[in-house]
C-alpha cells in the first residue's frame, strides 16, 4: 500500500471528533472563556437602560458625556492597578489612603516649602512607591495575607497623612496648588487638557453646544481620561503579550508551581504593589491639579470601589484570572450609573445599593464561568 493511499485513512483516524486537540470550539464557548464578558455585557445593559430613561436629561450631551467619563476615569486608573494585583493573587486595601497621602505629598512641598510643582509631583511618586514596595516586601517575606498587611497600611497611611499635615501646616486641607502649577511642564500632564483646538472647531461647527460667547461647553479631554486609556492599553498589552504578563497569571494561579519553573513570584508581586501605589498617585495628582487643593481624607473607600470594578471586570478573588479591559468596563459602569442616577433625579443613596448588588452578581457570574471553563478543560 502506498503512502498516498494510507494518508486519507490516517487523517480520518486521527481527526475524529473525540480528539480534543483538533476539536472545534464554538463562538459561545470562546466568549464565555473571556473574563471581560460580564463587564462588557453589563456596560451595554447600563447604556441601553439610561438611553431609555435619561436621554432627554442631558446625560448624553457633550458635557454629560464628559461628566460620567471623568468619574469613570478616576476609578479606572486605580482599578487597573488593583486588577493586576488581584490576578497575581494579592489585594491592596491601602489604595484609598494612598490617594490622600500622595495628594498631601504634592501640596505640602509646593505650597509650604517652595518647591516647584514638578518636583513635588516626583517626590509624591517616589514616596508612594516606596510605601508600595514596603507593603509588598512585608507580604512576600512574612507570608502574611496581603489583606491583613494592606489593611494595616490603610490605617497607617490615613493616620500618618492627617498627623503630618497638622504637624507641618496645622491644616488638613491645603489649597493654592492650582496657581503654583500654571506653566509647570509636569503639572500639565495631570491637570491639563488635550484636543482643545478640536473641540473649539466642533463648537464653531455646531456639533457640540457652546456658551453665549461661542466657547464650547467642553473645551478638551481632561488628562485623567487620557491616563485612564493609556494605562489600560499599556497594562493590557503587558498582561497579554509579554513574559511579565505570564508571570502575573502564574503567580496568582499557583505560586509554588511558578517558583519551581523559575518565575520570580516575589519580585512580580512587589512590583505590582508598587504599581498600585503609582496608579493611586496618578489619581491623586490629577485630582489635586483639577481642584487646586489637597485634603487628607481624599480617596475614602476608593480601595473597595477599585476591587469591585476589577471583580466586575472578571478578576477572581482567588487570583490567576482576570482582564484589564474588564476592569476598564467595570469602572465605566460605575461612572455611567453614578452620574446616571444624578441625571435621572434618583436618590444618590441608591448608588451604594447598586455597588453591592453588582459585586454579588459579578462574583456569582465569575464563579459560574470559572466552573464552566475548568470543566471544559
Amino acid at each position: 500500500m502506498s503512502v498516498k493511499e494510507a494518508t486519507p485513512e490516517a487523517e480520518q483516524k486521527f481527526s475524529s471528533p473525540g480528539d480534543e486537540r483538533v476539536r472545534n470550539v464554538s463562538l459561545v464557548s470562546k466568549m464565555l472563556s473571556r473574563p471581560e464578558l460580564g463587564s462588557v455585557s453589563g456596560a451595554v445593559l447600563v447604556f441601553v437602560f439610561f438611553a431609555l430613561v435619561a436621554w432627554d436629561s442631558g446625560m448624553f450631551n457633550a458635557d454629560g458625556v464628559l461628566n460620567w467619563t471623568t468619574v469613570s476615569a478616576q476609578l479606572g486608573i486605580i482599578a487597573v492597578g488593583a486588577c493586576l494585583l488581584m490576578i497575581a493573587g494579592e489585594f491592596d486595601l491601602s489604595i484609598g489612603s494612598m490617594i490622600g497621602f500622595a495628594g498631601m505629598m504634592i501640596a505640602i512641598p509646593a505650597v509650604y516649602w517652595g518647591w516647584p510643582v514638578w518636583a513635588a509631583i516626583l517626590f509624591a511618586f517616589v514616596a508612594a512607591m516606596a510605601v508600595g514596595f514596603l507593603n509588598g516586601y512585608i507580604v512576600v517575606r512574612t507570608g502574611l495575607p496581603s489583606f491583613i498587611v494592606s489593611l494595616a497600611f490603610l490605617f497607617i497611611l490615613r493616620g500618618l497623612t492627617i498627623a503630618l499635615s497638622i504637624a507641618l501646616t496645622n491644616k488638613t486641607i491645603i489649597s493654592g496648588v492650582g496657581n503654583l502649577a500654571e506653566g509647570d511642564w509636569l503639572a500639565a500632564m495631570f491637570g491639563g487638557e488635550i484636543g482643545t483646538g478640536l473641540f473649539t472647531w466642533l463648537g464653531q461647527s455646531g456639533w457640540i453646544e457652546t456658551y453665549a460667547d461661542g466657547t464650547p461647553v467642553v473645551t478638551g479631554i481632561p488628562m485623567v481620561v487620557v491616563w485612564w486609556f493609556l494605562l489600560t492599553a499599556v497594562c493590557s498589552f503587558v498582561l497579554l503579550r509579554t513574559a511579565f504578563g505570564n508571570w502575573i497569571f502564574s503567580s496568582g494561579g499557583d505560586a509554588n508551581a511558578a517558583k519551581n519553573v523559575g518565575v520570580p513570584t516575589d519580585r512580580v508581586k512587589i512590583i505590582l504593589f508598587m504599581f498600585t501605589a503609582f496608579c493611586a498617585t496618578v489619581f491623586a495628582a490629577c485630582q489635586v491639579l483639577e481642584f487646586g487643593s489637597a485634603a487628607a481624607d481624599r480617596g475614602l473607600l476608593k480601595e473597595f470601589e477599585a476591587i469591585i470594578a476589577a471583580v466586575i471586570g472578571g478578576a477572581l478573588l482567588t487570583g490567576g484570572y482576570g482582564s484589564v479591559i474588564g476592569a476598564f468596563f467595570g469602572a465605566l459602569i460605575f461612572g455611567v450609573v453614578q452620574m446616571g442616577i444624578f441625571f435621572t433625579g434618583v436618590d444618590s443613596d441608591w448608588f451604594r445599593v447598586f455597588l453591592g448588588v453588582m459585586l454579588l452578581i459579578a462574583v456569582l457570574f465569575n464563579n459560574f464561568i470559572r466552573k464552566k471553563v475548568t470543566s471544559a478543560r
